[in-house]
């Protein structure tokens, strides 16, 4: 599959951003926490250069929390403050104030010396699309004053949002950029909704993931799924899948080597039909998709670092 979505409204976006980085004193960047590094735009780090930084590891709740550590204790190693949070539940927000402020102890200590006082410090949140920053500005604000949406998109212009007196935050669109020179990185993203669906090919990119998942967490699915009941219930057997197997394969391994007949077997399992009892695995695809978005295949981290 090749990846690539960079719509006008981004290129006016990433401008927006330039031109009110002087307004700011620190930069928070929200990745996701399954892809710490593919949900990192790397346009930001030019772009807030001599700034602050802040990383916060964002729906930390559907990833492994040994491997959130881990990537915590990655980013502090690079110089950067971080900070795992779960703004959909509104979990991990105390940390953030106090993370804002050790981020910005110099600059407070600054103002202090040249009698500036009670200045707030002010902070761009950033990010790229559908990685959470309005619903996190909504749960540390503690009320609605951002725009939320489950797709990429839904800010479109540059919002300021007076947290208290201490903080005020620049809420800016989620943006990509304009070409990954890794399409490995494009993948992850449009696992996690980054890019919209209509553009990408669903039952492709659902195949990705089953192999990933099937690699990493095997057995997930089968649990999610149940897959072996489903199959048992049926009378599947490595003889009627049409499977090609090589000599030292047996049934069970090229079974699961495939992405598309475990598919075929979610879309069997969630009754997934079309007319004359034919599989929809179009429908199955879009259902396992949002299931891993939002976290009801389980906790899963698909990036670590030691693999940077």
């Amino acid at each position: 599959m090749h990846f690539q979505w960079y719509p006008g409204h981004m290129t006016k976006a990433k401008r927006m951003m330039q031109e009110n980085m002087k307004l700011v004193d620190l930069v928070i960047e929200l990745v996701d926490a399954r892809i710490p590094l593919s949900s990192r735009n790397p346009d930001i780090d030019e772009l807030g250069k001599n700034k602050a930084r802040l990383i916060l590891l964002n729906k930390a709740d559907l990833a492994e929390e040994r491997w959130n550590d881990a990537w915590e204790e990655y980013f502090r190693s690079k110089g950067y403050f971080v900070a795992k949070v779960n703004s959909r539940k509104n979990s991990g927000m105390k940390p953030v104030h106090g993370a804002i402020q050790e981020a910005c102890k110099e600059k407070n200590e600054r103002d202090r010396k040249r009698g500036i006082l009670n200045r707030p410090v002010r902070a761009m949140v950033v990010g790229i699309p559908n990685v959470g920053k309005s619903t996190f500005i909504n749960s540390l604000a503690g009320k609605a004053c951002a725009k939320t949406g489950n797709k990429p998109g839904v800010t479109k212009g540059k919002q300021w949002i007076r947290l208290n007196k201490q903080v005020e935050l620049l809420d800016t669109p989620g943006i990509l950029w304009p070409k990954f020179e890794d399409q490995q990185v494009g993948l992850m993203i449009a696992f996690i909704g980054s890019m919209k669906d209509e553009i990408l090919n669903t039952s492709q990119l659902a195949a990705e993931l089953i192999r990933m998942l099937e690699e990493n967490y095997p057995g997930a699915l089968n649990e999610k799924y149940r897959i072996e009941d489903a199959a048992e219930s049926r009378g599947e057997s490595g003889e009627n899948m049409n499977i090609d197997m090589g000599a030292n394969e047996n049934t069970e391994s090229a079974k699961s080597a495939d992405p598309y007949r475990m598919l075929e077997r979610i879309a069997r399992s969630r009754h997934c039909l079309l007319r004359g009892n034919e599989l929809d695995t179009e429908k199955a695809a879009i259902l396992l998709l949002d299931d891993f978005r939002s976290g009801r295949i389980g906790r899963l981290t698909l990036e670590y670092p030691q693999e940077v």
